[in-house]
């Protein structure tokens, strides 16, 4: 039951608003033209809706997905891209049934900053050829395709298009300062459209929509293609999940006392790219911005995302043949304003003044997003991001040599003291104990000299893998050979299994070397040199060598 369904009615008229020239535009920018970007709307918007983990979510055609439709539609054609988006919904679905939304919470934010910034500058690029008002050019390559629109637009400049794009964006982006609350989308493009008409301006419109969605079919299936497209219907799930799992987190943080289900959110969107593609639409996604939207209009239900929907199929139904006569150029202006607002600044700001590394992956994620594209992007980011925090921890390791004073009862004299450190020398370890770290500390413990007995002070050590575990009991085996014992302290019980598996923990506790505290390891290894003469044994317990 909707809390406040008044609001919420209120709410879903206002992103529908919003929404509009967006899922047009987007429907354009991928290849298969306003109407698919209008069904996507429609239809994956109500099984979002209906099905998904968020009551705030509002789903549809983004800006984002479109960047990775452009090449399919171009290698595979339209019949491709809807069978990329019904196979990315089985995949959704198969990710819902593993529970793999809770790993969303692992992705790095210099990650997302730079994903964002990289789809922002793809969504400004493919805006080009609609904003000079001339033909796509060929290609894949976003940026070899803004450029060759350049240079036809240099040979032969007609000011119409850029004038009507720059205007709209223009107005978004000023309306945005001045009214936040306004829908200023759908002002500039009613503005653009009202002037292109009726000064009869040369400006090509979307054109001819028809009056309603249509019937549900499978005839874009060919199952010859399905190995061709498993690689594109990967990337499109993968970022379906990204995207919507990244907004309804973003929702929650707008919200008190909301919280999304990450798994059914992945089933719904699932749902809703087997949904959409059936009725032409194309692979949707939660949308960030009409979701944000939502929030801020005061939503509190699933009611008004399917209001939202609603209005845009009555839209459909009843206003095509005034929405065919927008100008595209509009259209592209309306994107190019909303990839302007997608890129933070401050949070650029933030995320490049944070760290070294934050910075470089930043960096690097956005451009792979424009160079390459948004999945290998993510990947590469999240890649870097792992191996910069890996070499962070394995810094954080050390081995450092202690004084056997600290450890030794009050009682024993400096003669003692100076007896055993000849013979006895203790290292403390610190941090981790994996393969990042393990080396770089242990090949340096492994060459003590001068020395009969070796203690380990384990009790720091933060975690221990087979390889850490593996190298120490290398370097006890390297000293062992040299006739120096090895006695350890302070083996935590979590750290056992590791050393059990790769044959150390057998060899530390030989002969009862492996000791719970420190002062029992040096007492231990006082026993050891008593036994081979090195230490005469003391008169009585706790008086000083004589």
């Amino acid at each position: 039951m909707a809390q406040n369904p008044r609001r919420d009615l209120l709410a879903g008229l206002t992103v529908a608003i919003v929404a509009l020239p967006l899922a047009l535009g987007f429907g354009v920018s991928s290849g298969l033209g306003a109407e698919a970007g209008l069904a996507t709307a429609v239809v994956a918007g109500a099984m979002a809706a209906v099905f998904g983990g968020s009551n705030l979510q509002v789903s549809g055609p983004t800006g984002a997905m479109t960047v990775v439709l452009v090449p399919i539609v171009a290698r595979y054609g339209p019949g491709g891209v809807l069978t990329v988006g019904l196979m990315a919904g089985v995949l959704l679905i198969g990710l819902a049934l593993l529970r793999a939304g809770r790993y969303m919470r692992y992705v790095p934010a210099p990650v997302v900053e730079g994903f964002t910034l990289g789809i922002a500058c793809v969504i400004g690029l493919q805006q080009v050829p609609n904003a000079l008002g001339v033909a796509a050019p060929e290609g894949e390559k976003v940026l070899l395709v803004a450029w060759r629109a350049v240079e036809s637009f240099a040979a032969t400049p007609h000011w119409t298009a850029p004038g009507l794009s720059l205007g709209v964006a223009a107005l978004m982006l000023a309306g945005a300062r001045w009214r936040p609350a306004i829908p200023f989308s759908i002002v500039a493009v009613v503005a653009a459209t009202l002037v292109a008409q009726l000064c009869h301006l040369d400006t090509a419109p979307i054109g001819e929509l028809p009056a309603g969605l249509p019937a549900p079919s499978l005839a874009f299936l060919a199952p010859s293609s399905f190995g061709a497209l498993i690689a594109p219907a990967v990337a499109v799930a993968a970022l379906a999940a990204l995207e919507s799992l990244l907004s309804a987190t973003v929702a929650d943080g707008m919200t008190v006392g909301q919280r999304h289900d990450p798994d059914r959110e992945l089933f719904g969107q699932g749902v809703a790219n087997l949904a959409a593609p059936l009725f032409g639409g194309v692979p949707a996604t939660a949308a960030i911005a009409r979701t944000a939207v939502n929030v801020r209009t005061g939503a509190s239900s699933r009611l008004a995302a399917l209001s939202h929907a609603a209005v845009l199929a009555v839209i459909v139904f009843a206003a095509s043949p005034l929405v065919s006569k927008i100008p595209l150029a509009a259209l592209a202006g309306v994107l190019l304003a909303t990839a302007v607002r997608m890129v933070e600044v401050g949070a650029l700001r933030a995320m490049a003044r944070a760290t070294r590394s934050d910075a470089v992956v930043l960096v690097l994620t956005a451009s792979a997003t424009l160079v390459l594209d948004l999945v290998y992007a993510v990947i590469i980011g999240l890649v870097v991001a792992g191996a910069l925090a890996l070499r962070a921890v394995a810094l954080q390791a050390g081995l450092e040599r202690v004084d056997l004073r600290a450890d030794l009862p009050g009682e024993h004299g400096d003669e003692e003291h100076a007896l055993l450190a000849e013979h006895i020398v203790a290292y403390r370890i610190d941090g981790p104990l994996f393969f990042a770290a393990a080396h770089r500390f242990l090949l340096e413990l492994s060459e003590v000299s001068d020395v009969r007995v070796v203690i380990l002070r384990m009790s720091r050590v933060t975690t221990m893998d087979a390889t850490g575990a593996l190298v120490l009991k290398d370097a006890v085996e390297k000293l062992n050979r040299r006739g120096i014992v090895v006695m350890t302290s302070g083996i935590r019980p979590g750290q056992r299994q590791a050393l059990r598996s790769v044959g150390a923990l057998d060899l530390l506790s030989h002969e009862g070397r492996a000791y719970a505290t420190t002062p029992e390891a040096i007492a231990g290894a006082r026993r050891h040199l008593e036994r081979a003469g090195l230490l005469p044994a003391p008169h009585h317990p706790g008086k000083a060598l004589r």
